[in-house]
């Protein structure tokens, strides 16, 4: 079974905001797959399985909030008994321009608490990532503020080009060395 994490936060209020970019990723990818995602306690978050590509596909956003996903990223991998490298996350990144994905392999949490999370809960840095850009904030606003604010309507059409091109990634890794993908998607 290949899965896929997207990273955010649970309710209403966070919907809309840079630090769910993830969750808005996996939304997408569940409506082109129609699958109808749930509630599982056990996964600790919001479930659906989809059958792509002749493969079984778990779609997964963590209710942990954004500082715990990697509880739900482990009972994912323990109760399904999947390994690691089967996996792909996807989050919100600063160090990448709105608009931009980058995949990676491999690498620090960078700052970011969800990814922190995963590492500790999986004991390594190596799994594979699509990172969404959302730009660092200018002007002295603190990152905090930034990530939970939602992306303005200057950035509403870049969003939802970034959104179908980390889709348009993640399925082409279903079928392809994730090396691959990232040679093919990386800049867009």
């Amino acid at each position: 079974m290949r899965w896929i994490v997207g990273l955010g936060n649970p309710g209403p209020e966070y919907a809309a905001t840079r630090h769910n970019a993830g969750f808005m990723v996996v939304d997408e990818l569940a409506n082109r797959w129609g699958v109808r995602l749930e509630h599982q306690k056990k996964l600790k978050g919001m479930y659906g399985e989809a059958r792509v590509q002749g493969r079984k596909v778990a779609l997964l956003k963590p209710m942990t909030y954004m500082n715990l996903s990697g509880e739900s990223v482990r009972a994912l991998m323990d109760f399904y008994k999947i390994p690691l490298e089967d996996g792909i996350v996807v989050y919100d990144d600063l160090d990448t321009e709105t608009g931009k994905i980058r995949l990676r392999y491999q690498g620090s949490a960078g700052g970011h608490n969800g990814i922190k999370s995963i590492i500790a809960h999986t004991g390594t840095q190596s799994f594979n990532r699509v990172r969404m850009g959302i730009s660092r904030p200018v002007g002295g606003m603190k990152v905090v503020d930034y990530v939970l604010g939602a992306f303005p309507k200057s950035e509403q059409e870049a969003l939802r080009t970034m959104i179908a091109d980390a889709c348009d990634a993640i399925e082409y890794a279903l079928g392809h060395p994730f090396e691959e993908t990232m040679a093919k998607f990386n800049g867009k």
